[in-house]
């Protein structure tokens, strides 16, 4: 924050009226000054708060912010090793995983061709809207990952695409794209743009190994600032949705402390080694450093359902389920002398009414130890083994008050958007 309320109040609004004017003129000399519509807004507000004695104005308030405004891998990344800042690199000198002086930048370097930024017109009654976002070309044919909410619009009963798609490269190209599919649930989409000659494409890593404190780089255009890089560590490799309070489908996300605003949905969250590693979707509005990316290892998922089955197929039991652990299975033991002699596995807390694990005879208090014969530990474990098979049955072993092992017969069936 400024030392002197008053002297940044005046700055920002100096800032803002040029933003608005495009140019600051004083005796003698004239100062050219250009900005997007959204940065215009935001530093006009930004002012407001300040000479209002409340900096927390809108468009920060509210909860989470989906990162679109209305307002408005093939080519393989540089060889790290060359470069340098004048030849005098540091980075030779650090071990793997190391944060040397241009980690970051050829991070950047070798992901930033292949970041686009996308655009949609939609009519809203009498109103043409533009819908602004990021993306990133992940096949040299043309496939570019996004996030749903900025191709599709969820405010409708059922999501409809926006409109037109328009696509622009950092090398200054502009396609017109095609949204070959998007999924509202885990708010991924994919679009397409054809070109006569190889588009540059990022490559794909993994977030399963990710690490609370991994450094991380984003990229996108935020309030259509185009080419933006900003950089952060991993905060949490696993936050669920329901930390978040947001409803329906479990989800995880990876929540990291870089910098990403409106605009930013859907551009890439970055390793080190120049590698996707997330998608980023969405920001909490009230406070800084708390963002969020979708692990690009389920993003994967979401894309081979895509090309199987033209849609995302979820199977649904009806379970609430919790993962255990030796501390919690302690405790547990503690309150109840009859909670069942195990060392792993998944807690059944709750069954749904009428749901495939009622009719299966599932009750609460049931731990799950064996699915499809596999032994499991984890809610992730059961939905891997399930994958998008609905109407097959599966084989459960459970273990119930004082020891009882039971095995049931459960059959998935899909999911709908009111689960």
């Amino acid at each position: 924050m400024f030392r002197n309320p008053r002297r940044a109040a005046l700055l920002l609004a100096t800032g803002a009226a040029a933003a608005g004017a495009g140019g600051l003129h004083d005796r003698g000399h004239s100062v050219t000054v250009s900005a997007s519509a959204p940065l215009r807004h935001l530093l006009s507000t930004a002012a407001t708060g300040l000479l209002s004695r409340n900096p927390f104005l809108a468009p920060w308030q509210g909860d989470f912010a989906i990162l679109n405004s209305f307002a408005c891998a093939s080519a393989p990344p540089a060889n790290l090793s060359n470069h340098g800042s004048g030849g005098n690199s540091d980075d030779s000198r650090c071990s793997p995983g190391c944060l040397g002086r241009n980690s970051i930048a050829n991070a950047a370097a070798a992901v930033g061709p292949a970041v686009v930024n996308i655009s949609c017109m939609q009519e809203n009654g009498w109103v043409l809207e533009k819908s602004i976002g990021s993306g990133t070309i992940i096949d040299p044919d043309g496939t570019i990952l996004t996030c749903a909410h900025v191709v599709a619009d969820f405010q409708s009963t059922k999501p409809v695409l926006k409109g037109k798609v328009s696509v622009s490269l950092q090398d200054g190209r502009e396609f017109e794209g095609v949204v070959l599919n998007f999924d509202i649930h885990s708010d991924i989409a994919v679009v397409k743009i054809k070109s006569k000659t190889p588009l540059p494409a990022a490559r794909l890593g993994s977030s399963c190994k990710l690490r609370p404190g991994d450094w991380v780089v984003a990229l996108g255009c935020p309030l259509s600032l185009q080419n933006t890089v900003t950089a952060g560590i991993v905060s949490c490799v696993d936050r669920k949705s329901s930390d978040l309070g947001l409803g329906g489908i479990r989800r995880e996300y990876l929540q990291t402390n870089c910098a990403i605003n409106i605009g930013n949905s859907g551009g890439p969250l970055v390793n080190l080694d120049g590698e996707i590693i997330g998608v980023n979707v969405m920001k909490v509005r009230a406070a800084d450093g708390l963002s969020f990316s979708v692990p690009i290892d389920y993003v994967v998922k979401i894309v081979e359902h895509f090309k199987k089955n033209g849609r995302v197929v979820r199977p649904w039991l009806g379970l609430k389920m919790l993962d255990l652990n030796p501390m919690v299975i302690a405790q547990l033991k503690e309150r109840s002398s009859s909670f069942p002699d195990v060392s792993k596995g998944v807690l059944v807390p709750m069954v749904t009414p009428g749901s495939p694990a009622e009719r299966a005879g599932f009750a609460p208090g049931d731990v799950v130890i064996e699915f499809d014969g596999k032994p499991v530990e984890t809610i992730k474990e059961i939905i891997g083994i399930m994958g998008d098979k609905v109407g097959v049955p599966f084989k459960v072993l459970v273990r119930r008050a004082n020891n009882v092992p039971v095995t049931l017969t459960v059959t998935p069936e899909e999911a709908d958007a009111r689960r």
